[in-house]
Protein backbone atom coordinates (compact mmCIF):
# COMPACT_ATOMS: atom_id res chain seq x y z
CA UNK A 1 0.00 0.00 0.00
CA UNK A 2 3.04 2.51 0.63
CA UNK A 3 4.54 1.75 -2.61
CA UNK A 4 1.28 2.33 -4.32
CA UNK A 5 0.59 5.64 -2.50
CA UNK A 6 4.53 6.59 -3.46
CA UNK A 7 4.19 5.98 -6.79
CA UNK A 8 0.82 8.29 -6.57
CA UNK A 9 2.29 10.72 -5.36
CA UNK A 10 5.06 10.92 -7.77
CA UNK A 11 2.84 11.07 -10.18
CA UNK A 12 0.60 13.86 -9.44
CA UNK A 13 4.19 15.96 -8.49
CA UNK A 14 5.37 15.14 -11.91
CA UNK A 15 1.61 16.10 -13.27
CA UNK A 16 1.81 19.22 -10.98
CA UNK A 17 5.25 20.67 -12.41
CA UNK A 18 4.53 19.79 -15.96
CA UNK A 19 1.26 21.77 -15.59
CA UNK A 20 3.44 24.63 -14.33
CA UNK A 21 6.05 24.51 -16.84
CA UNK A 22 3.22 25.35 -19.13
CA UNK A 23 1.84 28.45 -17.34
CA UNK A 24 2.90 30.69 -20.27
CA UNK A 25 0.53 33.21 -22.74
CA UNK A 26 1.51 32.26 -26.30
CA UNK A 27 0.28 35.96 -26.91
CA UNK A 28 2.18 37.54 -24.65
CA UNK A 29 5.25 35.18 -25.46
CA UNK A 30 4.99 35.73 -29.67
CA UNK A 31 4.93 40.19 -27.92
CA UNK A 32 8.21 39.43 -25.72
CA UNK A 33 9.66 37.36 -28.69
CA UNK A 34 9.81 39.64 -31.24
CA UNK A 35 14.09 40.49 -30.45
CA UNK A 36 14.27 36.41 -31.66
CA UNK A 37 13.01 36.17 -34.92
CA UNK A 38 16.06 37.98 -36.51
CA UNK A 39 17.66 34.57 -35.54
CA UNK A 40 15.08 32.10 -34.92
CA UNK A 41 12.79 33.46 -37.29
CA UNK A 42 8.64 34.69 -36.71
CA UNK A 43 7.57 31.26 -37.06
CA UNK A 44 10.09 29.70 -35.16
CA UNK A 45 11.71 27.82 -38.10
CA UNK A 46 15.18 29.65 -38.60
CA UNK A 47 16.46 29.33 -42.03
CA UNK A 48 20.24 29.84 -41.64
CA UNK A 49 21.20 26.18 -40.15
CA UNK A 50 23.37 27.70 -37.55
CA UNK A 51 20.19 28.97 -35.86
CA UNK A 52 18.17 26.15 -34.13
CA UNK A 53 14.94 26.00 -34.91
CA UNK A 54 12.58 26.48 -32.08
CA UNK A 55 9.22 25.92 -32.93
CA UNK A 56 7.45 22.59 -32.28
CA UNK A 57 10.07 22.03 -29.15
CA UNK A 58 9.34 20.89 -25.86
CA UNK A 59 8.04 23.69 -23.58
CA UNK A 60 9.96 22.51 -20.68
CA UNK A 61 13.36 22.09 -22.93
CA UNK A 62 13.10 25.66 -23.90
CA UNK A 63 12.57 26.75 -20.16
CA UNK A 64 15.81 24.64 -19.29
CA UNK A 65 17.81 25.90 -22.12
CA UNK A 66 17.10 29.77 -21.52
CA UNK A 67 17.31 29.10 -17.82
CA UNK A 68 20.57 27.77 -18.33
CA UNK A 69 21.82 30.37 -20.90
CA UNK A 70 20.65 33.05 -17.85
CA UNK A 71 22.13 31.16 -15.31
CA UNK A 72 25.47 30.59 -17.30
CA UNK A 73 24.72 26.84 -17.49
CA UNK A 74 25.00 27.16 -21.51
CA UNK A 75 27.70 29.43 -22.72
CA UNK A 76 26.47 31.54 -25.65
CA UNK A 77 27.74 34.84 -25.10
CA UNK A 78 24.63 36.28 -27.37
CA UNK A 79 22.32 34.00 -25.84
CA UNK A 80 23.47 35.04 -22.53
CA UNK A 81 22.83 38.50 -23.08
CA UNK A 82 19.19 38.14 -24.14
CA UNK A 83 18.29 35.73 -21.75
CA UNK A 84 19.70 37.96 -18.31
CA UNK A 85 17.12 40.41 -19.52
CA UNK A 86 14.18 38.04 -18.88
CA UNK A 87 12.09 37.38 -16.07
CA UNK A 88 10.22 34.29 -14.95
CA UNK A 89 7.14 34.68 -16.46
CA UNK A 90 9.21 36.34 -19.79
CA UNK A 91 10.34 32.66 -20.07
CA UNK A 92 7.28 31.04 -19.71
CA UNK A 93 5.75 33.09 -21.79
CA UNK A 94 8.07 32.98 -24.71
CA UNK A 95 8.89 29.22 -24.89
CA UNK A 96 4.37 29.25 -24.64
CA UNK A 97 4.50 31.00 -28.00
CA UNK A 98 7.35 28.68 -29.73
CA UNK A 99 6.35 25.50 -28.35
CA UNK A 100 2.77 25.88 -29.60
CA UNK A 101 4.36 27.04 -33.12
CA UNK A 102 4.20 24.32 -35.70
CA UNK A 103 7.84 22.79 -36.43
CA UNK A 104 8.97 22.43 -40.02
CA UNK A 105 11.92 19.69 -39.48
CA UNK A 106 10.64 16.72 -40.63
CA UNK A 107 13.99 14.57 -39.78
CA UNK A 108 16.63 15.44 -37.74
CA UNK A 109 19.25 15.14 -40.63
CA UNK A 110 21.35 17.79 -41.05
CA UNK A 111 20.25 19.47 -37.74
CA UNK A 112 22.38 17.89 -34.91
CA UNK A 113 25.91 19.58 -34.86
CA UNK A 114 28.58 17.56 -36.02
CA UNK A 115 26.09 16.09 -38.65
CA UNK A 116 27.08 15.72 -41.99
Amino acid sequence: MTRAFTLLSFAALAFASTSLMAAGNPEAGKTKAAVCFACHGADGNAVDPQYPRLAGQYNAYLQQALHEYKSGGRNNAIMKGFAATLSDQDIEDITAYFSSLPTKLSTLQGHIQGDR
